[in-house]
């Protein structure tokens, strides 16, 4: 079965799989695909979220950058994240005390758990890991707690996620932020979706004094895709040798993508995102 995903009206990216597992919940279609390319597949409303094989692409330089620079992150909130990868890397930091996962659909964790402990490696029993199964609007509008570092682990800015990509929703995660945090999201690609990325990061602007974009290419996402750490004091702009020192520190020698070389390299923007972005 070919599985075809467009990242807008003219191109897209295929693999081919075979359908294994699939749920309609009520809030999205959940479909895991097992391939020859990538391993198992989740796709969600017909898009491509995870794979086995290529998923620390993804989750790594999601969490590592903002997470290393920071220099000693405790209290972690994740939004979304339901497959359990984001929060399996952020508790890697050994500063770490606590991670508040919130996911709107149980569905989405009951099917990871069942098809994808090779990506989240049991962190649901993590004792550090507070599982809350509800809108992560209302939780950041209701909550009175703190974090050092926030992430935003979602689908596209489509649907029920349309309102958390929003400078109003921006300035309430703000609110809950410590004073050296940071909010972390995924941007798009700057060759596909280059207007949603500069939109992004204009909207960022209007909240945060410090905006960090930074890009790698994510196979299950066929594009280069782009992250962006938020904040009013977080400077990603470290020396390799220095990420290192805190890598060694933290003991986080499990990693297949990240490292500081990489760190800075990821940092880097070509000429046509830099114009893009200006």
């Amino acid at each position: 079965m070919r599985l075809d995903e467009t990242l807008n009206a003219d191109s897209g990216v295929y693999f081919e799989g075979t359908l294994i597992d699939a749920l309609q919940t009520p809030y999205q279609l959940i479909e895991v695909f097992d391939t020859p390319a990538v391993g198992k597949l989740m796709r969600i409303d017909g898009a491509n979220m995870i794979s086995e094989r290529d998923e620390f692409f993804y989750h790594e330089n999601l969490v590592h950058p903002a997470a290393i620079a920071h220099p000693a992150p405790r209290n972690v909130l994740i939004i979304g994240g339901g497959d359990g990868g984001s929060s399996e890397e952020v508790l890697k930091h050994t500063t770490v005390e606590r991670v508040v996962l919130v996911e709107l659909d149980q569905d989405v964790i009951d099917m990871a758990k069942k098809h994808f402990s090779a990506v989240h490696r049991e962190v649901f029993s993590n004792p550090k890991l507070d599982l809350r199964i509800m809108d992560g609007a209302a939780f950041v509008s209701s909550t009175e707690e703190r974090f050092d570092l926030i992430y935003l682990d979602l689908t596209d800015p489509i649907g029920s996620a349309a309102s958390l990509y929003t400078p109003a929703f921006y300035a309430d995660l703000k609110s809950i932020l410590n004073s050296c945090g940071a909010l972390v999201l995924h941007i798009g690609s700057p060759f596909s979706h280059a207007d949603r990325v500069a939109l992004t990061l204009a909207d960022l602007r209007t909240v945060f004094a410090r905006i960090s974009p930074y890009f790698v290419h994510i196979p299950t996402y066929g594009a280069c895709w782009g992250f962006a750490v938020a904040s009013e004091a977080l400077d990603l702009d470290m020396a390799a040798a220095e990420i290192e020192r805190r890598l060694k520190a933290r003991s986080i020698s499990d990693r297949r993508f990240y490292n500081g070389e990489m760190h800075r390299a990821m940092l880097a923007l070509p000429e046509y995102v830099k114009s893009l972005i200006a």
